[in-house]
């Protein structure tokens, strides 16, 4: 018979029911909307329009997307006074920052050895 997790809740001590709080904060708080980033940021539509040098109605439309480019949403979430790096993960090993998609980061040169054509 399936249990449902209120009631695996309830058993818990409050100490574990605390930590068991705290980690599903934390996880929350992992993940956000560009809405609910600016508002956590206290931040208005107004304000990041301001700095934008954008419309508010501009920001909302912005906030509603489900498909940016990533210059866009770079540009966005400096105006919030943050960064944006881009994660690559995969089930075989860890996490891996994908470089060379900052704005200023100029390319880096390939540390493969080019093949020389012989004539």
């Amino acid at each position: 018979m399936p249990v449902k997790v209120n009631e695996i809740v309830r058993k818990l001590s409050p100490a574990q029911r605390k930590k068991v709080e705290a980690r599903a904060a934390a996880l929350v708080s992992e993940e956000m909307s560009l809405r609910d980033l600016r508002k956590a940021r206290k931040l208005t539509q107004s304000r990041v329009a301001k700095t934008l040098g954008i419309a508010q109605d501009s920001v909302s439309r912005l906030e509603k997307r489900s498909d940016l480019l990533l210059s866009t949403l770079r540009k966005t979430v400096k105006a919030m006074g943050g960064d944006v790096r881009i994660v690559a993960e995969f089930p075989d090993r860890a996490p891996v920052v994908l470089s060379e998609l900052s704005e200023d980061a100029p390319p880096r040169k390939s540390s493969r050895k080019r093949a020389r054509a012989h004539a």
